[in-house]
């Protein structure tokens, strides 16, 4: 077994134990009406699902059916599989509430392309796939896996609808992430410190704290585990850079692929309390656009919709 196969084991394991507390809470937490942002994605997606004729859905990654619950339609076949136990369980639960038998929700990881079709049946392509809440636990190599996984799960013109969170919104929150981005990816740090003098190097080391000193680099707080288990910040939660991630879905074979925004932010989230109604209520008007070339910017979240 190779060593990358090693880390990914090790990723699913603590992604797993992450959501392991989750499976009766996720829904009211993201989908419910005390979240802390409307799920806007879910009328995207529905949009999106009706727009294509889709009848055979697949969701990888379904957690609790979270979207799935809102697909089900009369003439339409839904299935999903979830990495984490707990989330299978309760999906099962749901899926049995609507009538929908529970062996078409399973546990599966959405790097094993053997997981993308119910045992119970015949395998058979479907005419859309969905992901949410599963690509910032991938790391780079395995992201490659899950989007060739997708393309062959799909009838041609099959359509899938991923979603990821939004890197370049780094540039608008002005928080740790905009710090983190600028260090990581946008500052040659080493480069300068390799080529500078010691008198520069000195300067430089103050000029990279006083960036750090103007951001709000103690937010958003790390998001722990509700118990013992990890956090979701304590596990993979990669941000993706969309043009990136346009161009895998590319190179693996897809054609129509775009980026649709959502979760927009009409002011930085540091400023967002002192206004808190408007704020949402501004936001909420960027949402009807997803294309609002913006949301680069001023949306944490995306969505990649590619035929195949």
């Amino acid at each position: 077994m190779s060593e990358n196969k090693f880390v990914t084991i090790d990723v699913e394991k603590n992604v797993k134990n992450c959501y392991s507390t989750w499976g009766k809470t996720y829904y009211d937490d993201y989908y419910g009406p005390d979240a802390s942002y409307p799920p806007v994605h879910l009328n995207l997606i529905k949009s999106i699902v009706n727009d294509a004729g889709a009848k055979r859905i697949l969701d990888a990654g379904c957690g609790p059916a979270s979207m799935l619950r809102h697909l089900a339609e009369d003439n339409r076949d839904l299935y999903g599989f979830d990495l984490t136990p707990e989330m299978v369980s309760e999906a099962k639960i749901i899926m049995g509430n609507m009538g929908i038998s529970g062996s078409r929700v399973w546990g599966g990881s959405i790097l094993d392309s053997t997981s993308f079709f119910c045992e119970d049946e015949d395998p058979a392509l479907y005419d859309a796939v969905i992901s949410c809440g599963v690509f910032p636990h991938l790391s780079e190599i395995d992201e490659v896996t899950a989007i060739r996984n997708i393309y062959n799960s799909l009838e041609p013109d099959g359509i899938a609808v991923v979603e990821a969170r939004n890197e370049f919104f780094s540039l608008f929150s002005l928080n740790r992430y905009t710090y983190e981005f600028f260090m990581e990816k946008l500052i040659p740090v080493n480069d300068l410190h390799q080529n500078a003098s010691e008198d520069e190097s000195s300067l430089l080391d103050d000029a990279l704290a006083g960036l750090k000193a103007s951001l709000r680099t103690e937010l958003p707080p790390i998001r722990r585990g509700k118990s013992v288990e990890l956090g979701y910040d304590e596990v993979l939660s990669r941000l993706h850079n969309p043009l990136k991630l346009e161009r895998i879905f590319k190179d693996v074979g897809f054609r129509s692929v775009e980026t649709l925004f959502y979760h927009f932010h009409c002011l930085p989230p540091q400023f967002s309390e002192s206004v808190k109604n408007l704020f949402l209520q501004q936001s909420l008007e960027l949402e009807k656009n997803p294309r609002d070339w913006r949301g680069y910017f001023m949306a944490s979240a995306f969505c990649i919709l590619a035929k195949k």
